[in-house]
């Protein structure tokens, strides 16, 4: 059936980023709420010459924003923290929790499967309690626990089918069982906040495990005879890895020695950002733990870990391809297509195709964020001559 042309708009005259390739002078027809493969006569028109279009971005490890946290807050500082990100390209995003009391979990996923459920969140990650005491990072230690079985069992449970992930250290008793279970339904197995061996990382991979928590933070360094579980979730084409580009978290060099091993199609760039994402400096929490953000620098009070980031998507995607030298393309699919595709989602997101939500972002020549459009709706409408 043909649409309408006053639900209908043509964003003319800009390079699209297509799963094919970036086409110049490209068009992307929106009908209502979704990709059209043609325009009506009559359809509005906007003129993006000099602009680029890509999807929107697709944030599978993000704890909060806009000062509001995911892994606390109210219902609707979670949605605060929702139009945050996506006021930065986030249209699509996981809310991920930090390690508290099981009871507090499983309650945590009550509050979060509803916003799943409605749409405004594609799913729940626990990041935490199954981790190492040893690579805590910003977790409470005194609440960490095993992964056993049950307990993954009981916070899947009380999401109601929409967690989407749980970052385990595989390696602690229950971790291998725990891997295969997740696996049998359907929710990744993230490998992080890991003091595994190469060899235990290679065993949690045969059973199941598919990403790597933040590659390279909170876990044991490469080393020439003890290669450890960067070496393993490197090699393996069956993981992907999961990057903080803030320039923080990670030197570019080892950003692009993960794109050098992994290639564009196992990366995807995250955020992992926590309340002070797109707020600014100051004092916060990230759970029970107490937080000074400073120079957007996030750092616990007691110790001095890093403690998330401070990241937006848009900014991680232009520090990719204007400082790290990432092609465009490979950077929209390491920031949309292969987290949709691990989400279960690139059927509906993560790539500018016919029948696909309306999920796009519009950057300037120089990659600043201009526009946002999600499900046919302008969040940010580019400001055009």
């Amino acid at each position: 059936m043909a649409g309408r042309a006053a639900d209908s708009t043509v964003l003319a005259g800009a390079r699209v980023v297509l799963p094919t390739g970036t086409v110049e002078d490209g068009r992307v027809t929106v009908e209502s709420t979704r990709i059209s493969g043609s325009a009506p006569e009559g359809a509005r028109i906007i003129d993006l010459a000099g602009h680029w279009v890509v999807p929107g971005f697709v944030d599978m490890h993000n704890h909060g924003g806009g000062g509001a946290s995911f892994t606390s807050g109210t219902v609707d500082e979670v949605l605060t923290g929702i139009r945050t990100h996506r006021e930065h390209g986030t249209t699509t995003m996981v809310a991920s929790t930090v390690t508290g009391e099981m009871d507090f979990l499983a309650r945590r996923a009550g509050v979060l499967s509803e916003l799943v459920e409605q749409g405004d969140l594609a799913g729940i990650h626990f990041e935490g309690p199954f981790i190492s005491p040893c690579r805590k990072g910003a977790h409470s230690e005194e609440l960490l626990r095993d992964p056993d079985p049950a307990d993954v069992r009981k916070l899947l449970d009380a999401a109601r089918g929409t967690a989407r992930m749980f970052t385990l250290a595989t390696e602690l008793p229950g971790g291998i069982d725990s891997v295969r279970l997740l696996a049998e339904h359907g929710v990744i197995a993230a490998i992080g906040h890991t003091d595994a061996t190469y060899e235990q990382t290679v065993e949690a991979i045969d059973a199941g495990a598919t990403v790597a928590t933040h590659l390279f933070n909170a876990m044991p360094p490469l080393a020439h005879r003890d290669p450890g579980p960067i070496a393993a979730l490197l090699e393996d084409d069956r993981i992907t890895v999961e990057l903080i580009n803030d320039g923080t978290h990670l030197h570019p060099a080892v950003l692009e020695l993960a794109y050098r091993h992994k290639g564009a199609g196992r990366v995807a760039l995250i955020t992992d950002a926590m309340d002070a994402a797109g707020f600014g400096d100051g004092s916060y929490d990230l759970g029970p733990l107490a937080v000074e953000v400073k120079d957007g620098v996030a750092r616990l009070v007691e110790g001095g870990s890093i403690a998330g980031s401070t990241l937006t998507l848009d900014t991680a995607f232009r520090r990719a391809v204007t400082l790290d030298g990432i092609p465009v393309e490979d950077a929209v699919r390491s920031i949309s297509a292969n987290p949709a595709r691990l989400l279960g989602v690139y059927d509906r997101v993560g790539s500018l195709e016919a029948g696909k939500d309306a999920d796009l972002v519009v950057l300037d020549e120089d990659f600043v964020l201009k526009g946002v459009m999600r499900r046919g709706e302008w969040i940010i409408e580019p400001k055009t001559a």
